[in-house]
């Protein structure tokens, strides 16, 4: 059993999602127009665009040609998932996506704690486009938290929820990355590394795939092994390129350094910013938010 003093802190979130891409124009359009993101000032440069909705970072585009195309079977991105604050700017979103025309859309889901879309971009990232129900509507079990997999209406929905005031503001709404959900070679490394280590709690498992966050949120990671099983260590390819943790205090990021250490897990610390690999070369960036 994980000691407390061993857990990531409540606070902990999810940052923006770095993506290695071969066309950065058509890219950052995709996530503009697609996801309804805005370019922030003064972060991108010349080979780095950054997108996002209120000020907060939610995507950053790397140019990186060159690279190879990350194969179906490979470690690496699952999906990013974008968490909105009503359901109305959830189904805005919805509809951007769904009229791109580069979007695929790939399905949607209840998940019990959220409803989710699912869309894959130009260059077959994953991307959730997801609400929270209120966290005192969701079932939990012995410190676990139930979510299934229902389907339910698209059409009903944007019927229901999408309006004419959300789809003229969305970028002025707010959205952040939600959680981030990996494809890994076994869960039981992953769950040593992501909870063991880490200092994430599990939330729920299923069939090949492991559900982990702190503070008792459903989740702010996953890992499956659906189309990965037995995936060895990534190489160099267009796609995921880091995954970003906040946690509260400089505290917390000595004692993961701690935690890193004494597991064997080599770190670089610049003072600012924690960055290590996981056991498939995921680059893994840990700062104060």
């Amino acid at each position: 059993m994980t000691r407390t003093a061993d857990l990531l802190a409540a606070e902990t979130a999810m940052g923006a999602v770095t993506l290695h891409v071969g066309d950065l124009g058509a890219m950052s359009a995709y996530y503009r127009e697609a996801i309804a993101l805005e370019e922030l000032p003064g972060l991108g440069g010349p080979d780095r665009v950054v997108l996002g909705r209120g000020g907060q970072a939610v995507v950053v585009l790397r140019h990186t040609p060159g690279l190879p195309a990350t194969a179906r079977n490979q470690a690496g991105l699952f999906h990013t998932a974008v968490l909105f604050d009503t359901e109305e700017a959830l189904a805005a979103a919805v509809a951007h996506a769904a009229q791109h025309p580069l979007s695929r859309f790939a399905g949607n889901s209840d998940h019990w704690v959220s409803r989710a879309f699912y869309f894959t971009d130009p260059e077959d990232n994953g991307i959730e486009l997801y609400w929270d129900r209120p966290r005192d509507a969701w079932q939990r079990e012995g410190g676990r938290v139930a979510m299934g997999s229902d389907w339910f209406d698209p059409q009903e929905f944007l019927r229901r929820h999408l309006t004419e005031d959300a789809l003229a503001g969305t970028v002025a709404q707010a959205a952040q990355v939600g959680h981030v959900h990996l494809q890994v070679g076994d869960v039981p490394t992953a769950q040593k590394f992501y909870v063991d280590t880490l200092g994430f709690e599990i939330m729920a498992t299923f069939h090949g795939a492991l559900f982990v966050a702190a503070g008792g949120y459903h989740h702010h990671m996953a890992m499956n092994t659906w189309n990965s099983a037995g995936a060895g260590p990534r190489a160099a390819t267009l796609g995921l390129g880091q995954v970003a943790l906040t946690v509260p205090t400089r505290d917390e990021v000595g004692a993961l350094a701690d935690r890193l250490r004494h597991a064997g897990v080599a770190a670089r610390d610049d003072g600012r910013t924690l960055r290590f690999e996981d056991p498939w070369r995921t680059l893994v960036e840990v700062s104060v938010a």
